[in-house]
């Protein structure tokens, strides 16, 4: 059974403004969409064809020497994961138990949110911030090139990620990508299916 295109949990035009239906056509309707296509040309007749995406992503990681396969593995998986992380009228702040190890971690809310845009725009090129954790429960911010992953790297369990390849912004914000890290901590994140991931991560 191929690897199908999970739909967003949105209606494409219902993160606007501050993410268009324009650049949803694009993004998802071309570009998590060719990833989806070219993974299943590569796994078609191996012993990959029918594995989870997430199986198929750890399957492929060779040590950060990613094979094709891996980079669209990774992006299918990336993608749907970022999709799942906003909503319309998102952003604000957590609460419960992840505020609290948020605060626990880096001091307080406020700290977070700098240290997490800090790293969406810092990172070179396309890639990904990430917050992770621990089976513990200890939090880190952690970026990554590419299509690389922490479910394939080991950095930790991925709880929220913001997409900072170029195609994810620039139809809204053209070259002003901590605009657009900015817009999405503030009015994107969808708080309650970060704290879902917590959870479910922490046991």
């Amino acid at each position: 059974m191929p690897v199908e295109l999970p739909p967003p949990p949105f209606e494409l035009h219902a993160l606007e403004p501050h993410m268009s239906k324009e650049s949803m056509e694009y993004h998802w309707g071309k570009h998590h969409r060719g990833y989806v296509t070219n993974l299943n040309k590569a796994i078609a007749g191996t012993d990959m064809d029918g594995l989870a995406i997430e199986e198929i992503v750890k399957a492929t990681w060779n040590n950060g020497a990613p094979t094709a396969s891996f980079n669209n593995a990774a992006q299918v998986w990336n993608h749907t994961f970022f999709w799942d992380s906003m909503k319309p009228e998102g952003g604000g702040e957590p609460s419960g138990k992840l505020l609290e190890s948020i605060n626990t971690a880096f001091g307080s809310f406020e700290e977070f949110s700098k240290q997490f845009k800090t790293a969406a725009v810092t990172q070179f090129g396309s890639g990904w911030a990430w917050l992770v954790t621990d089976s513990a429960g200890a939090l880190s911010v952690v970026k990554t090139p590419n299509a690389e992953t922490p479910i394939a790297s080991g950095a930790g369990t991925p709880v929220l990620c913001c997409d900072v390849w170029e195609h994810a912004y620039y139809v809204d914000y053209r070259n002003q990508r901590p605009v657009y890290v900015d817009t999405f901590m503030d009015k994107l994140i969808n708080w309650g299916k970060v704290e879902e991931r917590y959870a479910a991560a922490c046991g």
